[in-house]
């Protein structure tokens, strides 16, 4: 009897479990009611949903034990000191989150926070997630709860489970959170300082685009440090207004939070070099209206040759781009896909088109030639390789200067078209380990970011990683080079079961242990255009 029994307690949580089906009518067919019980069943189905992700995220992780991770002191292991965070899961592999960031197609981070998450209700809030299996409590609320609770020990968190449970329903999200924390105060005032003390080491500082060419700036800190900081913001902001600035007091404090920032007064810290990385097409910079209208000129199909580039010089001295001072100006060349040909300097742009083609001198004499703001640039070295290979790709330049300029060469002038023999192209290979300068310049300016699928990383504190390993044979080449993040390039040398291939347009194809590939384009590359449909003869009749 006590086993029929166990059996029916099984099958009976597995029914509750399960999403809750109900007629699918059009929304136009159904009165208020029926809204209001659709949307109740929606938000059921949701939080079943989100118990069986976690119950997933779980058994994922059994399946990846960390014991082929590499060992503390040894070459590879991870740091700490860098960054200092706690695994998602003691005894899982440190690349767990990113194998579950792959088949959600989501961050890191978000893999991260949904492992730690799911974790907190298995071994420390099991009635709220028995609950939320249920779809008797909604993801929000019991998000709230392992949030709140993930740091304590599994009895406090327990008894704080136990008096709120009843009353979670009730309460909105944000007073649920502060009585689970006002609880944990009561129950173990201690509790609350060792999270503070977690809270100060996971501190960081973020940037998020909100759209329209704007971005937020978040740092952590403590409440009473944050306080100070907005009162002497505001403070400052505040004073201005009453000077008779005419902005309103948000942008007044944006602007004040800014300069503080840039131009700190009396701080005496060494000079800090700001590098930004801006890219922009020709036409974009002259208002030309461009094909589609969204794209700037390419140089059309191959090769580059000196007419393309003395156009470019000319149309770079009516538009006065210069070199910035401590800074530097990238011209990146593409085809008509957007595939990364060439990148050179000011003073590599200006010498070459100056020197022309080697087996058929076709330049214009020097005087006639437009003007660098390099005056050096004849003492350049510049890496000119005899052909440019239509089937090489071009892995990320890293480059924080990529000025990014594209050119067709249709406005250069009949006597300027001379032959068509390459003069510029991607840098050749090298037989040692390290890639060249002109190889990372090339690089970082394809690729940008990290090139790991759902990796933001900027290309700047991204490294040059080879595809197929050095070691296995592979070579450093502009199309066995991408850039990837030092997180990812560990994960790629020391994760078991990963897979990488890159195209020589430098697309980069990721398969995790799990089968799941995931593809990611160097940000210029457009996707290739579907194929044709099949041929129709009933579609196509004859003329009449």
């Amino acid at each position: 009897m006590a086993a029929t029994s166990g059996v029916e307690g099984l099958v009976g949580d597995w029914l509750r479990a399960q999403p809750e089906s109900g007629p699918r009518l059009p929304v136009s067919w159904l009165d208020d009611e029926d809204v209001a019980a659709e949307l109740g069943r929606i938000q059921r189905n949701r939080a079943r949903d989100a118990a069986r992700e976690a119950d997933l995220i779980l058994r994922l992780a059994e399946l990846r034990p960390d014991a082929d991770d590499p060992p503390a002191g040894t070459p590879g292991a991870r740091s700490r000191t860098w960054r200092k965070t706690d695994p998602e899961f003691p005894g899982v592999s440190e690349f767990f989150p990113d194998e579950v960031a792959h088949a959600i197609t989501l961050g890191r981070g978000t893999a991260a926070f949904r492992a730690r998450r799911a974790y907190t209700w298995q071994q420390k809030l099991p009635a709220t997630f028995a609950l939320l299996r249920r779809g008797e409590i909604d993801e929000r609320r019991a998000g709230v709860l392992a949030d709140a609770l993930q740091h304590t020990t599994p009895e406090l968190a327990g008894a704080v489970e136990a008096a709120l449970l009843p009353e979670a329903g009730d309460l909105s999200p944000a007073r649920l959170r502060s009585r689970a924390l006002e609880l944990l105060a009561e129950l173990d005032a201690t509790a609350i300082e060792e999270r503070h003390e977690e809270a100060k080491q996971a501190a960081d500082v973020r940037v998020g685009d909100t759209g329209d060419g704007m971005a937020t700036l978040a740092g952590d800190m403590t409440a009473e440090e944050a306080a100070a900081c907005y009162d002497v913001i505001d403070q400052l902001a505040r004073m201005a207004k009453a000077d008779g600035d005419p902005r309103p007091i948000g942008q007044i404090r944006a602007s004040i939070m800014s300069m503080l920032l840039l131009r700190p007064a009396d701080h005496g810290l060494p000079g800090v070099t700001v590098n930004l990385a801006v890219s922009a097409t020709l036409e974009g910079l002259e208002g030309a209206t461009t094909r589609g209208g969204t794209r700037g000129g390419e140089v059309n199909g191959f090769p580059i040759t000196a007419a393309h580039l003395r156009d470019l010089l000319r149309r770079v001295g009516a538009l006065g781009l210069t070199t910035p001072e401590g800074g530097s100006l990238t011209f990146a060349l593409t085809d008509e896909h957007g595939r990364l040909l060439a990148t050179v300097t000011a003073a590599e742009l200006a010498r070459l088109a100056a020197k022309g083609c080697p087996d058929h001198p076709d330049t214009p004499p020097a005087a006639q030639q437009p003007q660098a703001d390099n005056p050096d640039a004849d003492d350049c070295d510049i890496e000119q390789p005899d052909e440019v290979q239509p089937e090489q790709t071009h892995p990320e330049a890293e480059h924080p200067e990529a000025g990014h300029s594209d050119t067709d060469g249709t406005d250069a002038d009949a006597a300027d078209v001379g032959c068509s023999c390459p003069v510029a192209g991607m840098p050749p290979p090298t037989d040692g380990y390290e890639p060249t300068a002109a190889q990372r310049r090339f690089v970082k300016t394809r690729d940008r970011r990290c090139r790991m699928p759902n990796c933001g990383q900027r290309a700047g504190w991204a490294d040059l990683d080879h595809v197929v390993p050095h070691a296995e044979g592979g070579p450093t080449t502009c199309t066995n080079l991408c850039c990837a993040c030092r997180s990812h390039h560990r994960l790629k040398t020391f994760a078991r079961g990963w897979v990488f291939r890159m195209e020589p347009d430098g697309t980069l194809h990721v398969t995790s242990p799990c089968g799941i590939t995931r593809t990611t384009r160097p940000p210029g590359l457009r996707p290739p255009e579907p194929p044709p449909p099949p041929y129709d003869p009933a579609a196509d009749p004859p003329p009449y």
